[in-house]
């Protein structure tokens, strides 16, 4: 469009110099004018932008190999086996216990069984000393003929005696703790004809276990009474003791 304006200014321009020059005799001429079609330029090249090096991907780490899956047959084995040695130690922990109690019972039978004796022994011994005193003593028994008795002589031991019991039992008391009142421990003692004790026991408590102690360790020490006025010992008789008297 531009290019065809240009040529008819100029073709204008140069018209009417010639018709300024030449006025008596204008002169008319035609033209043609050609032009190519208006093309639109091609674009600029324009240089590629420098396409970055390809940066190398990181190499992938390598994965730790999976340990093995357990089969579910290895862990029925496995759990089998330690429940199986769960069992075997419940029930050797069940053994030792039952022959620990065993043991203790056995202990105790026999301990019970050493204490039955004993105490068989000393009754048998009693009844013996017992049966041996009245074998003896029939030639000097003073009772009647119809008597029922089995003793030497009718009545017990006399006034004094209990008296002389105390005095040889005393001296072999060993007792320095303080004592409230002055409480009696009463002790059964039987003894041979000579006077030999073969048992004691503690009758009625004084109330205080260490005096009661003290007069069982007494007569032990003691180990014969007196015999009375009339020559014998009673084979069994009472003896009460005080830590005052």
């Amino acid at each position: 469009m531009l290019a065809l304006l240009a040529h008819a200014l100029l073709v204008t321009a140069l018209t009417w110099g010639v018709n300024w020059r030449h006025e008596p005799a204008p002169v008319v001429f035609e033209a043609e004018l050609w032009s190519s079609l208006p093309q639109t330029a091609a674009p600029r090249a324009v240089e590629p932008a420098p396409v970055p090096a390809p940066v190398p991907a990181p190499a992938p780490a390598t994965p730790p190999a999976p340990e093995p899956a357990t089969q579910p047959a290895d862990l029925a084995i496995q759990h089998a086996r330690a429940e199986q040695r769960r069992q075997q130690a419940a029930a050797e922990r069940l053994a030792r216990e039952e022959q620990a109690s065993a043991e203790r019972q056995r202990e105790q039978e026999r301990q019970r069984s050493l204490q039955e004796q004993r105490q068989t022994e000393l009754a048998a011994q009693v009844r013996r000393d017992e049966q041996m005193r009245r074998i003896m003593g029939q030639a000097d028994a003073s009772g009647a003929a119809q008597a029922s008795g089995s003793a030497l002589r009718a009545g017990g031991p006399s006034l004094a005696y209990a008296a002389r019991v105390a005095a040889s039992i005393k001296p072999n008391v060993v007792f320095t703790d303080p004592v409230a009142g002055n409480p009696r421990a009463e002790v059964e003692v039987r003894t041979l004809p000579d006077g030999t004790i073969t048992a004691r026991r503690l009758l009625k408590s004084s109330g205080n276990p260490a005096w009661d102690e003290a007069v069982l360790r007494a007569i032990d020490r003691t180990a014969t009474l007196p015999r009375d006025v009339d020559g014998r010992v009673p084979s069994a008789l009472i003896i009460g003791l005080r830590p005052l008297d």
